[in-house]
C-alpha cells in the first residue's frame, strides 16, 4: 500500500496545500486542497473518498475533482465514504445546486456520477485488498480517523481530534501498527485555543502519545502556517523517545 501525501498544511500559502492522501491509485482520504496538485490522469483514477470531517480544508477540492472526472458515460461512480452528518453538510452547504452543480442527480438521478454511503464509527470497509475502519475522534464537529490495514501491516490516521478515549484502544488493538500521521495544529503557547477548537498542542499530543503501546513510525500533520517548527520543537522535546517527524507533502509512505 502506497500513501501519497498531497497537502498536510493546516491553511494555504506559498506551497501549502491542505488535508489530502492518496492511497495507491484510486482511493483519497480527505479531499483538501492538495489534490489540485494531480495530473488530470491521476484525478480520473480515483474512485473512493473518505473524509474525516466536513470543515473546509479537508473537503475544498471534493466538488473540483468531481467536475474534473465527471463523464456521462462513466463505468464507476465517484463514491464518498463518512459520516451522516459528513454527508448531510456536504450535501446541504456544497453540492447544492448554488455553489456547486449536484452531482448526486448527474447525468442522471437513477445512475449519478457522485454517490454517497454513510460510514459511522465502528464500520469497516473492504476495497480490494485493504480494510478502511472507522474510528469516533473528539473534534468541534462530528469526525472520524481511520486506520487501513492491508497484509503489511496498519496504517492510521487521527483526523482532526483533541484528546479522546476512543482512538488509543483503536490503535493499541492494531498488532502490526507500522505508521501514525496525527495531526497537532497549535503550539503549546495556544493550548486553551486548541482545545477550545478540537485540536491538540504538543503538549495534550504528547500526554496521549503516552497510552500507545506500539512504536510506530509517528508523522505530524495539521500545523498552523508559520507555526510548525515550533510545533515540531515542542513535541519532539516532550516525547523524546518517539520515532517523530513531520509529515510533507510530497511524502510517500508505504505499508
Amino acid at each position: 500500500m502506497r500513501i501519497r501525501i498531497l497537502g498536510c498544511s493546516g491553511g494555504i500559502g506559498a506551497g501549502l496545500r491542505t488535508s489530502a492522501m492518496l492511497i495507491d491509485d484510486d482511493v483519497l482520504l480527505d479531499a483538501g486542497t492538495g489534490i489540485g496538485d494531480l495530473a488530470i490522469e491521476e484525478l480520473n483514477t480515483i474512485r473512493h473518498v473518505f473524509l474525516t470531517h466536513a470543515h473546509l480544508d479537508h473537503v475544498a477540492g471534493l466538488p473540483m475533482l468531481v467536475d474534473s472526472i465527471f463523464d456521462e458515460n462513466f463505468t464507476t461512480p465517484l463514491t464518498v465514504y463518512a459520516r451522516e452528518e459528513t454527508l448531510r453538510a456536504i450535501q446541504t452547504h456544497l453540492f447544492n445546486d448554488v455553489i456547486w452543480p449536484d452531482f448526486s442527480k448527474l447525468p442522471a438521478p437513477e445512475n449519478p456520477m457522485l454517490r454517497y454511503r454513510v460510514c459511522s464509527p465502528g464500520d469497516t470497509v473492504t476495497l480490494g485488498h485493504r480494510d478502511f475502519y472507522a474510528v469516533d475522534v473528539m473534534h468541534s464537529v462530528p469526525s472520524l480517523g481511520f486506520t487501513v490495514k492491508n497484509s503489511g501491516g496498519v496504517f492510521a490516521v487521527s483526523g482532526d481530534t483533541k484528546t479522546n478515549e476512543t482512538l488509543w484502544p483503536v490503535l493499541n488493538a492494531c498488532k502490526d501498527l507500522k505508521i501514525l500521521v496525527i495531526e497537532v495544529s497549535f503550539p503549546n503557547e495556544m493550548e486553551t485555543l486548541a482545545t477550545e477548537a478540537g485540536h491538540y498542542c504538543p503538549r495534550t499530543l504528547t500526554r496521549d502519545l503516552e497510552r500507545l503501546r506500539h512504536k510506530p513510525e509517528i508523522w505530524l500533520t495539521g500545523m498552523k502556517p508559520g507555526e510548525e517548527q515550533r510545533i515540531l520543537e515542542q513535541v519532539i522535546d516532550a516525547a523524546p523517545d518517539k520515532n517523530i517527524r513531520m509529515l510533507s507533502r510530497g511524502t510517500v509512505l508505504t505499508v
